[in-house]
């Protein structure tokens, strides 16, 4: 298998166990019996030596939605499969795969690129690889709120990348009409860069629709077995987005081989599995994981909108020749919303467009996630200091610690109920909530982003304190302390990256000036030194 790899550009470098990974989850499990083309897509855990993270990707992170972040960790992998008949090889079969490898979730864009690629570089082979990676290199780094234009070998690709408000509604397809002035023998429009076809993914399970938000919401471990793994990645991708805004934050794996690395660690018979999403198809998972709490078998008409699961309980499993269905004893804390359901079940019967019925379903998961959330986020706003309480003089202050029975003890009179309809054990689902990794990845997000606006407050105070009465008084060791404080805390805004603007730095250059004009020379000769 190595021997048969070629990694376009020729100078990225990968270890041997991401080699080795790529390799094995860029060929589809035997038993999926793949012909023709086949695509989907996988993540990969980077463990050669850490990339330097390039300026482009953080001011992307930067402006971005925590969702659509990209996660140091883990590589992207866009995978375009070709298995035909061909006598004249020795198998009898031509094999070839083509994989992106990124760092960005633009599962809607990649995969398109990829489809694009992949027949060009089967028919006319390494040139034409080499033209494909000049022309990519010449692209603009990705930024959000933007529309983005993409040409390749005489496509022009153009979608619209998200920013932090997430809900602006994209531009139209009219507004990408007036593109640069790119020689394009075709154009291709994608309406998103990241999202798939969330109601096609789900339809067969829409009836627990509810159900699986909580299961992810909660980062359970969740096995999706399919006979295809495009099957099984979509299946995963839609998951994971049930909970956004929320930034999934437990591990996920839209396509998973016994090959891989990790197999071992996400095998173990530890009496709870791992927090993560896998996607498989080879039968042996069937065996290996019937111990999980939740498995979702999709058959080869998961895009059958007729077909319907039932919730089946998980004790006396013969999953090996078991049906289609969601196998799982979660009871739920949240009853469901039938008006939903109702409206979605009504679409499959009217055969309502599949957009629409994909824009109904996840504008009510994005609405019940937030529900969720505004509480959480109210209350940690509450643990700011208030600014009348920020001197400074003194020692930047940090945020209150999150206390849950605090925050459970806001929720009767702020809490869901006032943003959705929804009934349930809304206290049940936040206790557990807070022992998930979903809750931790949010908490200290939010808790950095606190501590940085407790930063700037106090050096935009500082920067505009007078400080030239302050030194009336002071001892030399009290001025020098100050003049180290201040650059100490210059410092590390640009450590942390605190977002203050240069006026700031300025100010507060001029405030170290204002106490070091009223030093003795030696003084000032020894502090200009360690400057």
């Amino acid at each position: 298998m190595y021997n048969k790899i070629a990694i376009y550009p020729s100078h990225i470098k990968l270890s041997e166990q991401e080699r080795s990974n790529i390799c094995y989850l860029a060929f589809p499990d035997s038993n999926s019996g793949c012909m023709g083309d086949t695509q989907y897509h996988v993540r990969i855990r980077q463990n050669g030596a850490i990339l330097q993270e390039t300026k482009a990707l953080k001011e992307y992170d930067r402006k971005s939605p925590p969702f659509l972040q990209c996660d140091k960790d883990y590589y992207w992998g866009y995978v375009y499969f070709r298995q035909v008949k061909d006598k004249s090889l020795p198998r009898g079969y031509f094999q070839k795969s083509i994989v992106i490898i990124t760092k960005l979730p633009f599962v809607n864009l990649f995969g398109e690129l990829c489809a694009l690629i992949a027949p060009e570089f089967f028919e006319m082979g390494n040139t034409v690889m080499e033209a494909i990676i000049r022309e990519i290199d010449q692209w603009p780094s990705p930024t959000p709120g933007q529309i983005v234009h993409l040409p390749l070998i005489g496509v022009l690709f153009q979608t619209y990348i998200p920013n932090q408000n997430y809900k602006a509604t994209a531009p139209t397809i009219a507004a990408m009409d007036h593109a640069p002035n790119f020689h394009a023998t075709r154009r291709l429009i994608l309406t998103s860069a990241y999202e798939g076809d969330m109601f096609r993914s789900l339809a067969s399970v829409v009836s627990y629709v509810h159900l699986l938000w909580e299961l992810v919401l909660l980062s359970e471990p969740i096995v999706v077995m399919a006979s295809s793994p495009t099957g099984c990645s979509e299946m995963v991708q839609a998951l994971v987005a049930m909970i956004a805004p929320l930034k999934y934050c437990a591990d996920h794996r839209p396509y998973f081989t016994i090959h891989d690395s990790e197999f071992k660690e996400y095998t173990t018979d530890a009496p709870s599995p791992p927090a993560v999403i896998l996607g498989v198809t080879n039968p042996f998972f069937a065996k290996t994981l019937q111990h999980w709490p939740h498995i979702i078998r999709i058959s080869n008409g998961t895009n059958n909108e007729n077909q319907r699961y039932k919730i089946k309980k998980s004790e006396n499993l013969k999953v090996l020749d078991s049906k289609p269905g969601v196998y799982t004893q979660y009871k739920p804390f949240l009853q469901k919303d039938k008006t939903i359901l109702k409206k979605l079940f009504r679409g499959i019967q009217t055969k309502r467009p599949g957009e629409a019925q994909t824009a109904l379903l996840k504008r009510h998961l994005i609405e019940l996630t937030e529900s969720f959330m505004i509480p959480l986020e109210r209350y940690i706003a509450s643990l700011m200091p208030l600014q009348k309480d920020i001197s400074p003089f003194k020692a930047t202050p940090i945020p209150e610690l999150f206390n849950p029975d605090d925050f459970l003890a806001t929720l009767s009179s702020a809490g869901p109920q006032l943003t959705t309809g929804i009934k349930g054990d809304w206290v049940g689902l936040y206790r557990r909530f807070f022992r998930s990794p979903n809750f931790s990845g949010w908490f200290h997000t939010r808790y950095t982003e606190l501590s940085q606006k407790l930063q700037v407050i106090q050096l935009e105070a500082l920067s505009q304190a007078d400080l030239k009465t302050w030194v009336q008084g002071k001892q030399e060791v009290e001025l020098v302390d100050m003049i180290l404080r201040i650059r100490q805390k210059l410092e590390k805004t640009y450590i942390d990256e605190v977002p203050i603007g240069n006026s700031v730095r300025e100010k507060l250059q001029e405030r170290i000036n204002d106490i070091t004009h009223t030093l003795p020379d030696d003084l000032k000769d020894i502090l200009n030194h360690e400057s």
